[in-house]
C-alpha cells in the first residue's frame, strides 16, 4: 500500500466523537487490543470527552477530510499523588493502519505530555498486539510488568504488558 501523507493532528472536539466511537468500537467488537466488550454509546463517548480537560488531552488524526485515528493521554490512577502519571490510548482507523498514524498520534501524544508536565506515561498493551508494542518502543518506552491472563475476550484468555516512558 503506498504511504499516505501525514495526517494533521490537532485537539479533537465535540464534532469528531462520532467519528471517534466508530473507530473504537471496531476494535471492541473485533479485536483483544482493548478489553471492553460492549461497543460504546454516543452518551457514554460525550462523558468521556467531558471527563477529560486541558491536561489530559484529546487528539485526533486527519488526513483527506476525514478522522483517521485518535488518541488520548488519561488520569492514570484518581488518587491525587498520581496526578502526573497519565496513561495513553491510541486508535487508528481498521482500514488505515501500517500508514504510521499510530506513530504520529504516539509522538504527538508524548510532546503533549512533556509540555503539560507530566512526569511519566503508562501504556498498558494486549500482549498480541506488537505492533502498538513496537511504536511505543521505539518512542523510548519500556516494558515494566507483563500480567498473565487477566483479561477474557473472544474466548481465550488475554495478557497485558506494560509499557512506561519517564519524561
Amino acid at each position: 500500500m503506498p504511504r499516505m501523507p501525514a495526517p494533521m493532528i490537532r485537539l479533537a472536539a465535540q464534532t469528531d466523537l462520532t467519528a471517534i466511537n466508530e473507530i473504537y468500537n471496531h476494535y471492541v467488537l473485533h479485536s483483544t487490543c482493548t478489553y471492553q466488550e460492549e461497543p460504546s454509546t454516543a452518551a457514554e463517548r460525550e462523558v468521556w470527552f467531558l471527563s477529560h480537560g486541558p491536561k489530559h488531552p484529546i487528539t485526533v488524526a486527519e488526513a483527506e477530510g476525514q478522522i483517521v485515528g485518535w488518541a488520548s493521554l488519561s488520569p492514570f490512577h484518581t488518587r491525587s499523588a498520581y496526578r502526573r502519571t497519565v496513561e495513553n490510548s491510541v486508535y487508528v482507523r481498521h482500514d488505515r493502519q501500517r500508514q504510521g498514524i499510530g506513530l504520529a498520534l504516539l509522538a504527538d501524544s508524548v510532546e503533549r505530555a512533556m509540555t503539560l508536565g507530566h512526569h511519566t506515561i503508562i501504556a498498558g498493551i494486549d500482549r498480541e498486539q506488537a505492533a502498538s508494542v513496537n511504536i511505543h518502543q521505539r518512542l523510548g518506552f519500556e516494558p515494566v510488568a507483563h500480567l498473565k491472563e487477566v483479561g477474557f475476550k473472544l474466548g481465550r484468555w488475554l495478557d497485558v504488558v506494560y509499557l512506561q516512558k519517564m519524561l
